[in-house]
């Protein structure tokens, strides 16, 4: 897999993927309707394959998963990138429309759904969990030979 990029508005964090996401999704909760004014579409990766160039401010509130959230974004143009679960250390999240090239990734299902405006548009050909998924498994790494 080629690494992906990505970066905030004004460019004063950038970050590099080194692995495929482990899910690709919209989420529909609350909190993401707050960031977003709709969904957001983010993909879950493991925290060691996410490198970041800048210091993102954070902000962490207890989410209706009960889980500990903390959410990352620029200081300067205040996009947000990314955010991490007490709950599941080893994975970040991080929000596709800030990769260089979203098209890269493609979208598996809706998290949240029963969140979700009526107004919604979701795609019925994506799988649909109505609240807090079931994290995926870390992929393990490849090994050499």
């Amino acid at each position: 897999m080629p690494d992906r990029t990505g970066r905030c508005l004004c460019g004063a964090i950038s970050f590099t993927l080194t692995a495929d996401p482990l899910v690709t999704r919209v989420c529909w909760c609350r909190d993401c309707q707050h960031l977003a004014a709709n969904g957001t579409v983010n993909m879950m990766v493991p925290a060691a394959a996410l490198s970041i160039s800048g210091t993102p401010a954070e902000h962490t509130k207890v989410a209706d998963s009960g889980n500990a959230v903390t959410r990352m974004f620029c200081p300067t143009c205040g996009t947000h990138l990314f955010a991490r679960s007490n709950a599941r250390p080893e994975f970040r999240v991080v929000r596709v429309g800030n990769l260089d090239d979203p098209s890269s990734v493609q979208l598996s299902l809706n998290i949240w759904a029963a969140s979700a405006p009526s107004w919604a548009c979701m795609d019925p050909t994506l799988d649909r969990v109505q609240g807090q998924p079931v994290p995926p498994a870390a992929k393990p790494p490849a090994s050499g030979g």
